[in-house]
C-alpha cells in the first residue's frame, strides 16, 4: 500500500499531537517547498533519507507507436532520486 499524503497527515497527527490542519499545513508547505526547490533545478537533500536531483535530457530521436513515423522528440528536465545508504540498507534488510 502507498503512503497517501493523507495517511502522511495522519501519522505526523499521532506522533506530534498537533490539530490535524497543522498538521495538513506542515505537510504542504514540505512539499510546495520541495517542489519549488526543483523547479529551480536545486537538488533536495534528506539527510538519511537520499537526494532528489533534477537532470537535463537531451533532444533524441523517437517514434510515434500508433503509426510508426519517425520524430524528434525535445529536451527536457526530469527528476532522478538516490537513496540513501541507510535506507538502502533498511530496506533490504526488511
Amino acid at each position: 500500500m502507498a503512503l497517501t499524503k493523507a495517511k502522511l497527515v495522519d501519522l505526523i497527527q499521532e506522533q506530534l499531537g498537533f490539530t490535524r490542519k497543522r498538521c495538513v499545513e506542515l505537510v504542504e508547505i514540505v512539499l510546495e517547498l520541495t517542489k519549488s526547490s526543483l523547479a529551480n533545478g536545486e537538488d533536495v537533500l534528506i539527510s538519511g533519507f537520499g537526494k532528489f536531483c533534477v537532470k537535463t535530457k537531451k533532444e533524441r530521436r523517437g517514434r510515434n507507436p500508433a503509426t510508426g513515423e519517425e520524430m524528434t522528440l525535445p529536451g527536457r528536465r526530469v527528476v532522478t532520486f538516490k537513496c540513501a545508504s541507510g535506507l538502502r540498507q533498511k530496506i533490504n534488510n526488511s
